[in-house]
């Protein structure tokens, strides 16, 4: 089965050109000139459109655990969604529980997930319990090609690891050539200011943020980056929201340290303004990081421009207003942190392309290209050339739409960006050859995903 797709602009990190692209089964065959190409059994025109390659979310939460519910994306409809606005990978986090192995953690996740992704997947590994067995279980993650390891400075009693706790771990991680990533906020400090702020009658969804600040997440981050130096292990800082930690990951990379970012478009297009909604709209924005005043924003987009924020994920943790945000109406502490994201992450991005804050290549670079290197997925995704898998978008840039709960496709009641109206949008998606958006209709299946196992990260190797 052979798919053409031509006259339109392919646009890979490297750069931009007006080609074709002929997919034959599951892989890209060839990218060649326009015309070349004549014949093919499908054949789709891209006139006017760029050709890029499928977007790649390196952290979810699905079916996630969390604070007495779960969020409500299940594998099926959080793949879907993730299609629809042009995702063709996810990589979701399997959580260890206290008292469990790594590895029955992975087949707990593997029973979620597999033949229900409509897209493919992989999993890193929440290490919540470090003791000599589980460390001694990340080789064999790494084995199955599970080979990145979340850890937590946040959360005590739930995830919650000690220092020294994250540097055995690390040392593990320095020495088997795989990654750790870090949920980086001082959580001893944030538990007292929620304590009292909670003591004081303050119980409104603004004080999730105004009691977890940034300079607590810059000290986090900073106290992670030199226990990464002392054990010389690679460090990835998941949803990085304050220029504080941008500061702090950026001095480090500035000495040649292997510390890496990832930041989040609600930190991009979001702030603490949203949290202040009255009614208790706020808590649709309560997540950790929380939002920060707007003027973060600014230091965030420069960051992705510099290279010390090196990928744009979502983690996206969906929890309903109604009967799940509504757990914390009289205390904020107790509404589940997460926010819906996986199906605008691509759309919200192009705005910066819109704006002129990065270009058409780093647009590509950030969401889909970067995140396959950094997590062992290069060659297979995250470009548009011969070999490489057929995750291929079809992308309308001056297409028209306005993001709403009533159209999103993310089970979940409400959207993050309710009436925001944008430039750009998903025309075609194909997943590994197979077109499963297209006509705006899904033309997927539960199922068709494949789980990824990956190879070390080429950035450490």
């Amino acid at each position: 089965m052979t798919t053409l797709i031509r006259n339109g602009t392919v646009v890979n990190a490297t750069g931009r050109m007006a080609a074709d692209v002929l997919v034959d089964g599951e892989t890209i065959a060839a990218v060649a000139a326009p015309g070349v190409f004549t014949e093919a059994d499908t054949i789709i025109d891209a006139a006017g459109k760029y050709v890029i390659p499928g977007g790649i979310d390196a952290h979810t939460h699905m079916e996630m655990p969390f604070g007495g519910t779960f969020s409500n994306d299940t594998f099926a409809t959080g793949t879907t969604a993730a299609a629809w606005g042009g995702t063709t990978t996810i990589i979701d986090f399997a959580v260890q529980a206290k008292g469990t192995s790594l590895l029955s953690t992975m087949d707990k996740w593997h029973e979620k997930a597999d033949n229900h992704c409509a897209i493919d997947y992989g999993f890193h590994m929440i290490i919540s319990d470090v003791t000599d067995s589980s460390l001694k279980e990340m080789e064999s993650c790494i084995d199955a090609g599970v080979n990145s390891f979340k850890m937590f400075m946040a959360y005590p009693g739930v995830f919650y690891s000690t220092d020294g706790e994250i540097l055995r771990a690390m040392q593990r991680a320095s020495e088997t050539g795989s990654m750790i990533m870090m949920h980086a906020e001082n959580g001893i400090a944030i538990d007292q200011l929620v304590a009292q702020a909670i003591a004081a009658g303050r119980t409104e969804p603004v004080h999730h943020s105004l009691t977890r600040p940034p300079e607590l997440e810059g000290e986090a981050t900073s106290r992670a980056i030199q226990l990464a130096k002392v054990t010389n292990a690679p460090l990835y800082i998941v949803h990085l929201s304050a220029r504080h930690a941008l500061e702090a990951v950026a001095a480090a990379r500035n000495t040649g340290q292997n510390v890496f970012a990832e930041t989040c478009p609600q930190y991009l297009y979001l702030s603490i303004e949203d949290m202040r909604k009255p009614d208790f709209e706020g808590s649709k924005y309560v997540a950790s990081p929380p939002l920060r005043p707007k003027d973060h924003q600014t230091d965030l987009w420069r960051g992705l421009r510099t290279n010390d924020l090196s990928v744009v994920s979502t983690d996206h943790c969906p929890f309903c207003f109604k009967d799940q945000k509504e757990l914390g109406r009289d205390d904020f502490s107790k509404i589940p942190n997460g926010m819906p994201g996986v199906e605008h992450r691509m759309d919200l991005l192009h705005q910066g392309v819109v704006a002129g804050e990065i270009t058409l290549e780093r647009w590509v670079e950030i969401s889909s290209t970067t995140p396959a290197r950094m997590f062992g997925l290069h060659g297979r995704k995250g470009t548009i050339a011969p070999g490489a898998d057929a995750d291929i978008v079809v992308y309308d840039p001056t297409a028209k739409q306005t993001i709403s709960a009533a159209t999103h496709h993310m089970n979940v009641d409400y959207s993050a960006y309710e009436g925001m109206d944008i430039t750009g949008k998903v025309d075609t998606v194909l997943s590994r050859g197979a077109v499963v958006i297209a006509d705006g209709a899904f033309h997927g299946r539960e199922g068709h995903g494949k789980f990824l196992k990956r190879d070390l990260s080429q950035y450490l190797i």
